[in-house]
């Protein structure tokens, strides 16, 4: 009797959806909580903390529900998977096209997920950014830019998709006992070379990015870079604001040519440049401790590991079987792979979320130590207040889910190793 992979992968979805909705039910309870953390008192304001309380439970509310439809759509498609590939491949004939060309079949079946996952999430991405968002103050673009934003989005999907899923169809076709090299050794050029167009060609296209104006804050970014001998090539202001006023702040690019973006909105909610360049320190610091080269070499491996265990199962009948398939499509093996593997993803992603935190610390503690802790800590507070971010939180809740510590811990950890120097 063959193993039922289908019940088993269904099985596993309403476990994790069972497990992280108990998280989620713990951390509801933390954010009614309706007094500040011992940490907290003095440096937050309680008009601050109300509304980051208010904003926190709307979107735990929000969240509960978004999910219970997630699992349920999830579920759904299992159940059909086999009738929309089907009904895909019959609609090739209506357009002139071979049906039997797996690669046609495939961008078809493509086409009417993207279609049928804009049509379920598009209630959600509404709801979210024009009640919860606009509510709490965050929401700053129209429905029309916001229209244009999608259809953009459906534009470069359209685009870009159809090649790269032709090549990983071919590439799974003709790989034979190297498939997995081969795959990741695509993969992993295909991600050198998003990492690098998209910034200069598809970010653009949703946002608008400007030198940072001549004047002290600039010069003394490019101050600390050159004391760091960060290859600063550029930096930018980006116009968050047209859509957010969330605040944020990045670095991207390869070897020599390292870029610096600012959101305008974290140089309005600073009160000074020291503020937004102790935010940049810490940035500095992750590049120094080569925090992206480590992660970047994690990812490689997982992929490697993942696509390796694809092998094991894409010529798997029984396992196609189980899912209603006579045939094995290279993009439907990749899907229920997936899906197989969900509990052991998860645990992955929590190790990952451990180390990322741990990177937080660390490049946290590389800003205290040029001497910007003090603006540091006053840059974090002010974020906190201004994005309204969670000020309580549960702990198996945010060591499950959050790649950044809380404010709490942040601080706690900035005041101990100053305590050190002392």
């Amino acid at each position: 009797m063959a193993f039922p992979c289908m019940e088993a992968v269904v099985g596993f979805m309403i476990l994790m959806y069972l497990f992280e909705t108990y998280l989620d039910i713990r951390q509801h309870a933390a954010l009614k909580l309706p007094t500040l953390p011992n940490t907290l008192v003095g440096v937050i304001s309680q008009e601050k903390f109300e509304k980051s309380r208010a904003y926190s439970l709307d979107k735990s509310h929000f969240h509960f529900v978004h999910e219970f439809v997630t699992i349920l759509i999830g579920i759904l498609f299992f159940g059909t998977l086999p009738w929309f590939w089907k009904k895909s491949g019959n609609f090739l004939p209506l357009v002139g096209l071979n049906e039997e060309n797996e690669i046609l079949q495939t961008l078809s079946f493509l086409a009417g997920v993207m279609i049928w996952s804009q049509i379920t999430d598009l209630p959600f991405s509404l709801y979210s950014t024009f009640v919860i968002e606009a509510r709490h103050g965050f929401n700053k673009q129209t429905i029309w830019l916001f229209i244009w934003d999608l259809i953009k989005g459906m534009c470069l999907a359209i685009v870009l998709g159809p090649p790269i899923v032709s090549a990983i169809i071919w590439i799974a076709q003709k790989g034979g006992p190297y498939l997995a090299v081969y795959l990741w050794a695509f993969m992993f050029v295909l991600s050198l070379v998003m990492m690098t167009i998209y910034p200069v060609l598809i970010a653009p296209l949703f946002n608008k990015f400007t030198p940072l104006p001549d004047g002290e804050l600039r010069l003394k970014i490019e101050k600390l870079a050159s004391s760091l001998n960060f290859p600063l090539k550029k930096l930018f202001v980006v116009d968050g604001s047209t859509r957010s006023s969330h605040s944020n702040a990045y670095m991207y690019g390869f070897f020599k040519n390292k870029r610096i973006v600012l959101y305008d909105t974290l140089i309005q909610q600073c009160k000074n440049d020291e503020e937004i360049v102790a935010v940049i320190a810490h940035e500095l610091g992750h590049w120094k401790l080569n925090h992206a080269m480590y992660s970047l070499i994690a990812v490689q491996i997982l992929t490697v590991l993942q696509l390796g265990g694809y092998t094991l199962v894409r010529n798997s009948t029984d396992v196609f079987r189980s899912f209603g398939f006579d045939t094995q499509p290279v993009l439907i093996g990749l899907i229920i792979f997936q899906h197989t593997v969900i509990p052991l993803q998860d645990l992955v992603n929590f190790g990952l979320n451990l180390v990322s935190r741990w990177f937080e610390f660390q490049a946290d503690a590389f800003a205290n130590k040029l001497g910007y802790g003090s603006c540091l800590r006053a840059s974090l507070v002010k974020l906190q207040e201004e994005n309204l971010w969670a000020m309580n939180t549960d702990p198996w809740y945010s060591a499950y889910h959050y790649s950044h510590p809380p404010l709490v811990e942040r601080l706690a950890a900035l005041d101990e190793a100053n305590k050190k120097e002392e």
